[in-house]
């Protein structure tokens, strides 16, 4: 088992058919999660919301958009990291009050989430989930009624209230998010300081989209016009489109955003997601080149490095490894053990790619290594001749706590074992990881300005 993807927001402003948009850009996101999915739409006057467990396109039917009529929509996929995996958690989450109604969706995680809570709760509020997000809501409510919120035509004021109840938010929460948050009139987009999660602006028509990729922007027909900056809160209310920088920026994306969570079709910060995982794999040919006859990529995150490693090395790239399209992540197994027999049933080797061949394989990373070991079992019955495992990212030796559902450290197999120990453990001829130094090489050769990465996962440094 590997990482687990994280969340994927969208919010869609000033379009006829906002809910169908979003209904796109949510399916162009599928792969940030896939545990549920929710979409939230205004009308000027109410916001109604509808999300359930499920792939999105289980979770809405054609009928759903005839109730979900309006000009300003959120969406939301959601694979957890803070709180259980249950309804109760979906997200959007709406919170409907005498002033008026806001809705919020959120990819990230907060890491004073609890302290929060619970000042909350001494203060009145009650919470519907045991989810961080609900947290950032309750506390833009809070906030909005002690700057003296006031009821205006069963709307919330298009003014200055509301606005510095998020900002206030915003400053208080600590951690990473990048969050879509709707009234009856109003859209805002926000990205943490360290812009630790993406958030991206497009234009469609007359309105504009907010998404967690560009993929999303693409699929909506809609035009990129810029990521979010870090320490940024857009407002676009009556057509017009507000930038604030709410606090400093100290940049440091996510860099598994590169390696592996992000669609290879997406820009993130100025850096095509693809082109970065070329580089990555050139860079990992570099240090760790070997005599072999092939070289495949793991599917899907490990073929653009795979196919950067063949171009650099000289040495032929094969497809060599199909991925089932059709088990998705809903299949549920019981045990551990029936959880790794579940990989012969994703992956399968195409044997006249590999038969008696030297293969070099690519992958984006090793989690716990069971993946890994049954991989190398798939390309040894196919029959290559050695098997030579190449990752395109460093040994992963912490766990992250800004939005990453990944296993506990003593579960990380680099945090236990030594490169020789992990080469024996997966049954690999060798194995060689790309350092950090290279891969920050790889990250900085695809874009113009300075960049900073969260490498928390490698060196147990967090940004917050």
């Amino acid at each position: 088992m590997g990482f687990r993807d994280e969340c994927g927001v969208v919010g869609v402003y000033g379009a006829p058919n906002a809910s169908a948009l979003t209904y796109f850009g949510l399916v162009s996101l599928q792969h940030r999660g896939q545990e549920s999915a929710g979409i939230a739409v205004s009308d000027g006057n109410k916001l109604t919301l509808k999300k359930a467990l499920g792939l999105v396109t289980d979770v809405f039917k054609t009928s759903d958009f005839e109730n979900l009529k309006g000009n300003i929509a959120l969406g939301h996929v959601r694979y957890a990291t803070a709180g259980g995996r249950s309804i109760d958690n979906a997200q959007p989450f709406l919170n409907t009050f005498k002033l008026g109604s806001i809705a919020l969706a959120h990819n990230g995680q907060l890491v004073n989430h609890a302290k929060i809570r619970e000042e909350l709760e001494d203060n009145g509020s009650t919470f519907s989930s045991t989810s961080d997000s609900e947290v950032i809501l309750k506390l833009i409510v809070r906030k909005f009624i002690e700057n003296g919120g006031k009821l205006g035509s069963g709307k919330i004021h298009q003014n200055e209230t509301f606005i510095n109840a998020v900002t206030q938010a915003v400053n208080q929460i600590k951690g990473s998010f990048s969050l879509c948050i709707m009234t009856e009139t109003m859209l805002i987009g926000v990205r943490d300081p360290n812009g630790i999660r993406p958030l991206c602006l497009g234009k469609t028509g007359s309105g504009y989209i907010l998404a967690s990729e560009s993929c999303a922007i693409d699929a909506m027909n809609g035009e990129f016009i810029r990521d979010i900056a870090p320490g940024e809160m857009v407002v676009i209310i009556e057509d017009q489109l507000r930038s604030i920088n709410f606090a400093k920026p100290e940049k440091q994306t996510c860099i598994f955003e590169y390696v592996y969570f992000a669609r290879p079709d997406s820009v993130i910060d100025g850096i095509a997601v693809q082109n970065a995982r070329y580089k990555m794999g050139e860079e990992l040919a570099k240090e760790s080149s070997v005599q072999a006859d092939v070289v495949i990529g793991v599917p899907d995150s490990g073929i653009g490095a795979a196919m950067g490693y063949a171009r650099q090395s000289g040495i032929p790239y094969v497809t060599g490894i199909v991925k089932n399209k059709y088990i998705g992540r809903t299949f549920i197994a019981p045990t551990q053990k029936e959880r790794e027999a579940m990989v012969f049933v994703k992956l399968n080797a195409i044997k006249s790619d590999l038969a008696g061949k030297r293969v070099v394989v690519i992958d984006d990373s090793i989690v716990r290594g069971t993946t890994s070991r049954r991989l190398v079992e798939i390309l040894r019955r196919a029959g290559a001749k050695e098997v030579h495992f190449r990752v395109s990212s460093p040994p992963v030796k912490f766990p992250c706590h800004l939005g990453i559902d990944t296993p506990s450290k003593n579960e990380l197999i680099s945090s236990t074992h030594e490169l020789e120990e992990i080469r024996c453990e997966i049954g690999a001829d060798s194995l060689a990881f790309i350092s950090l130094q290279g891969m920050l090489n790889a990250l900085c050769s695809c874009c113009d300005s300075a960049h900073g990465f969260c490498k928390g996962c490698f060196s147990g440094e967090y940004p917050v």
